[in-house]
């Protein structure tokens, strides 16, 4: 597939001042040197792949033409993330917004009455609802695709790791320690199978993507998803997933009081090929006997889930689409 046109791109991480107006470009330079890179997780991660995507599908594209778009404002602007990159691009320019925007549109609930919004993209179909109480007939779901050359199973690497735990609660920890995370624990102990864990933002990808030969199946612990891209990751190498989805209502202490919005889920993207979800600490035991059965007697089958619905190329199409029906 190829348009005639490229693509106008534009992604910015969020980074602001600290002490100096634009102390933010040295100190990312600095901060480089001293830490390397930093990590490319969830938003970074989405323009990435859709990039990647791009490429191989031979769709043409600028990243942060500012000048072109400056020179040509009536042509659509695709911008990934983040919502201040809307303040250097004409107002009068129509704009493919997201993924990577707000977490809840009650931000700027009337920005589309300020600018030329075309449609707003979300990773999932829950997202899409809880954004469309603000923003009705505006949301469209669109999944970045993921690598799944580069994400795919390793049979000839012996599986020294019975679980990988995924763990990724950050909110309430205590609370869920007590009724989950450690009743999971204590369960895997119980059953004396191998077992190691990553927590989220305590890890880079290159850990995940190198633990997953060694690895026979994940546990997925998440208050919920938008898309759960490391979860889908490890899917298309083949390893199965027990996933916590407890449902209920979005929680997220910025928006408390003002944001009431639930189901929400931690599998957006799921069917019986993934794995087994568990609701609570009570359902734990049997969901666990029920998951590791499968995993021993081969019942799974993740990577068909992913292929080829969300290869880099497939979900790349579906943006280049999206992108010709709103330009």
């Amino acid at each position: 597939m190829s348009r005639q046109r490229p693509l106008n791109i534009f992604y910015e991480e969020r980074e602001s001042d600290r002490w100096l107006p634009f102390d933010r470009y040295p100190r990312r330079v600095i901060r480089n040197l001293i830490r390397g890179p930093r990590p490319a997780r969830g938003p970074t991660r989405v323009f990435l792949n859709l990039i990647a995507g791009l490429d191989r599908i031979g769709v043409p594209y600028r990243v942060n033409d500012f000048g072109y778009l400056s020179a040509n404002p009536g042509e659509l602007a695709c911008v990934i993330g983040w919502p201040h990159v809307l303040d250097r691009i004409p107002e009068s320019t129509p704009v493919l917004f997201g993924p990577s925007i707000f977490a809840h549109p009650i931000d700027d609930p009337g920005l589309p009455s300020r600018r030329p919004i075309r449609q707003v993209l979300v990773p999932g179909d829950w997202v899409a609802k809880m954004f469309s109480e603000v923003w009705p007939g505006l949301v469209t779901a669109w999944p970045v695709g993921i690598d799944t050359e580069a994400w795919t199973p390793d049979p000839a690497t012996a599986k020294d790791i019975d679980i990988l735990v995924y763990d990724k609660i950050f909110r309430q920890r205590e609370l869920h320690e007590h009724t989950v995370i450690d009743p999971l624990w204590a369960e895997l102990r119980r059953r004396g199978l191998r077992v190691e864990a990553l927590r989220y933002g305590r890890y880079r990808e290159e850990e995940l993507f190198a633990l997953r030969r060694r690895t026979r199946a994940m546990v997925y612990l998440s208050l919920h998803e938008t898309q759960g891209i490391a979860a889908q990751q490890m899917l298309a190498s083949g390893v199965p997933l027990l996933v916590w989805d407890r449902g209920g209502m979005w929680e997220d202490p910025s928006y408390a009081g003002r944001v009431k919005y639930g189901p929400v889920t931690t599998v957006p993207y799921w069917d019986a090929r993934c794995g087994v979800t568990f609701k609570d600490g009570a359902d734990l035991p049997t969901a666990l006997d029920v998951f590791w059965w499968g995993v021993e007697n081969g019942v799974y089958c993740p990577r068909d889930f992913m292929v080829p619905r969300f290869t880099l190329e497939t979900c790349a199409r579906a943006y280049v689409e999206l992108a010709g029906k709103y330009a």
